[in-house]
């Protein structure tokens, strides 16, 4: 097994592990899965556990001095090691769940490598933390953010720790959004590397400093290698000083939705 990821270097590693969770991910799609309680409304099924250990075979035999932090099963690897993987190993669990294919696998090295793989499509956006690319059918295309389809996707799921100073659903209610924008709901951060790639304008989700999650980081890195703005939803940086996100395309899009979001003040 080691020997199969022999000169792979950290970016072919983490597209390696999102194919290995996406495979998982695919094949119990349709089936009825035994569910597990988080609480508050949060599940995980038994695919999200499945992918999770796919995935961490992968790593535990590409980079075994490397730690993981995996969405199901928590830290794992050596104690004190000096880099870090964060797994979602399916994010959009309610859409898989009642049978929508609007999922995501997600693997990201702190600070470096990422890759995101859509089960269904077969399609995985990958970046080695300098550059971003498209794997399709084996080959890579550069990922090109652009504004125009004027698409915007909201995360309207709870909860929403920002209001009542914002609320991500006032933002379709604003007249320069609908005259300017389309919103979509995909609940799900493959919307994330559709800005990257270009399919939406834009991204906005409320939360705390999302760029160590293990849902979103795979996404912003991606962003960040493709030329994207990334900030929180006031502006800040992403990371400990913002909150949430705002991911756009260009400077234009990004100017015009932080008007927006401080609008509501």
């Amino acid at each position: 097994m080691i020997n199969s990821w022999a000169g792979l270097d950290d970016s072919g590693i983490a597209v390696a592990a999102a194919l290995a969770g996406a495979e998982v991910v695919r094949a119990g799609y349709g089936r009825r899965l035994a569910r597990i309680d988080k609480g508050a409304g949060d599940f995980a099924t038994a695919a999200d556990v499945e992918a999770e250990q796919a995935i961490l075979a992968v790593l535990r035999a590409a980079r075994p001095k490397d730690a993981v932090l995996g969405e199901e099963s928590g830290q794992q690897g050596p104690t004190g090691a000096v880099r870090q993987w964060l797994v979602d190993p399916l994010c959009g669990t309610l859409n898989y769940a009642v049978g929508s294919m609007l999922v995501a696998v997600n693997v990201a090295l702190r600070g470096g490598a990422a890759a995101v793989a859509d089960p269904f499509s077969g399609e995985v956006f990958h970046t080695d933390g300098e550059k971003s690319w498209l794997r399709r059918d084996g080959a890579d295309t550069p990922l090109e953010p652009t504004s125009a389809t004027r698409l915007v996707d909201v995360n309207l799921d709870p909860p929403f720790p920002g209001a009542p100073g914002f609320r991500a659903v006032e933002l379709l209610a604003d007249q320069r959004f609908v005259e300017l924008f389309r919103p979509r709901v995909v609940s799900t951060t493959l919307a994330l590397a559709w800005v990257a790639a270009g399919r939406r304008a834009a991204y906005v989700t409320d939360g705390g400093d999302l760029s160590a999650s293990v849902h979103f980081a795979a996404g912003i890195a991606l962003c960040r290698a493709a030329g994207c703005v990334v900030t929180g939803v006031d502006g800040a940086p992403a990371g400990e000083s913002g909150r949430g996100l705002l991911v756009a395309a260009d400077a234009g899009t990004h100017a015009l939705l932080l008007s927006m979001i401080r609008g509501q003040g």
